[in-house]
């Protein structure tokens, strides 16, 4: 079959926080800001598991530059209408000291059901993604790129880790969001399938034993979606700024296009034992960017920025298809020269000794190249 480089469209969704201006807490101001929101971009903006959430989603797109332009339209109108209701919007995977316990869960029943059945594990998820989606109509096709891609979920965290803090405290992790996300039961690295009917009998297994009600409670780091021809992402934490949004789906995009080729045409996929596949991934959330990271191939500590150019150059057919290989390029080095989110954070709180300063920081980074109107 051959492969139209316009079916791999782009999708993706970011999970903020709802800010209090002067205490920098996390506040409950939800259905406000969405009523707000959802003047301008209607059900581009949905509600989420916790009433100090927002979520947003672009529509389909086609090229990066539409995928900027989304997130600069769609995070301009939900900033604009947080301060309608005297607050502040956040991106970042967790907050630096809200407790979970002095938030309010949204109260339907979808979120309530999540409640009821998975109890504590509900109740301390305040944790905030980044979802990228990509459109792969081949259902096949997309369980046998889903297998290819894992190895290199580690380097698509490292890259976003955007969460060292948690409860006041730092973690000493990166992406301690991945961690707390890491203990639900249908979280976590797929393994590998021999086909689309393999993952449908097991999806079936799952729902006739009742450990998910469907398709949508498996919450993999990469899973075929319930609704949508697409390959759904979600192993990152919401990126900080616009820019590393736009690195992540252009990233994603490319491993997807390249790992569809591959499949097509039946190149031998690496053999990795999931340890090591698990291993890959804890490092990237220990670390982020600033020690080592796991060469997922070779199987052993490197420096982390040459397990990411590692990973530039193999997607880097695909970038160049797509004309996108000199905006991610660049967007990279960016990232290992500037630091990641969570290493941003981490400074800002050595200049200042103080976590509010941290809030302030997110603030402003996750308003960069935002259209306010």
């Amino acid at each position: 079959m051959a492969l139209s480089l316009e079916a791999f469209t782009l999708g993706v969704e970011e999970e903020y926080q709802i800010i209090h201006p002067q205490t920098r807490q996390l506040r409950s101001r939800a259905k406000s800001v969405l009523a707000n929101a959802q003047q301008t971009l209607g059900d581009q903006v949905t509600q989420e598991l916790y009433l100090s959430q927002i979520e947003i989603g672009t529509s389909i797109c086609q090229t990066l530059q539409q995928v900027r332009l989304e997130l600069q339209v769609l995070r301009g109108q939900v900033i604009a209408a947080a301060q309608k209701s005297e607050s502040r919007l956040v991106a970042a995977g967790t907050h630096p000291f809200s407790h979970w316990q002095d938030q309010q869960l949204t109260p339907t029943e979808r979120y309530l059901g999540l409640e009821s059945d998975f109890q504590q594990l509900t109740r301390e998820q305040l944790i905030f993604g980044c979802h990228i989606h990509v459109g792969i109509p081949d259902r096949e096709l997309a369980i046998q790129v889903m297998n290819r891609v894992r190895p290199w979920l580690g380097a698509l965290l490292a890259l976003a880790s955007n969460s060292p803090y948690w409860l006041g405290d730092d973690t000493g992790y990166a992406s301690f969001r991945t961690e707390i996300w890491g203990r639900w039961p249908t979280a976590g690295i797929p393994q590998f399938f021999d086909s689309r009917a393999d993952y449908d009998r097991l999806i079936e297994d799952l729902t006739a034993m009742g450990s998910i009600a469907d398709a949508s409670k498996i919450y993999w780091d990469v899973r075929p979606s319930s609704h949508f021809d697409t390959l759904e992402f979600r192993v990152t934490d919401v990126c900080l700024t616009i820019d590393e949004a736009v690195l992540v789906a252009g990233l994603v995009r490319a491993l997807v296009l390249t790992c569809a080729l591959e499949a097509e045409a039946n190149v031998a996929l690496p053999t990795i034992r999931p340890e090591i596949l698990q291993a890959v991934k804890w490092q990237a959330a220990r670390y982020g960017l600033a020690q080592t990271l796991i060469d997922p191939l070779a199987g052993r500590a490197v420096a982390a920025s040459s397990v990411i150019y590692q990973f530039l150059s193999y997607v880097r057919s695909a970038l160049e298809a797509y004309n996108d290989w000199d905006e991610v390029s660049s967007l990279v080095d960016q990232v290992i020269q500037g630091g990641t989110g969570s290493a941003r954070q981490r400074a800002a709180y050595e200049r200042g000794g103080k976590l509010e300063d941290v809030v302030d920081l997110l603030v402003r980074e996750t308003a960069i190249g935002a259209v306010l109107k």
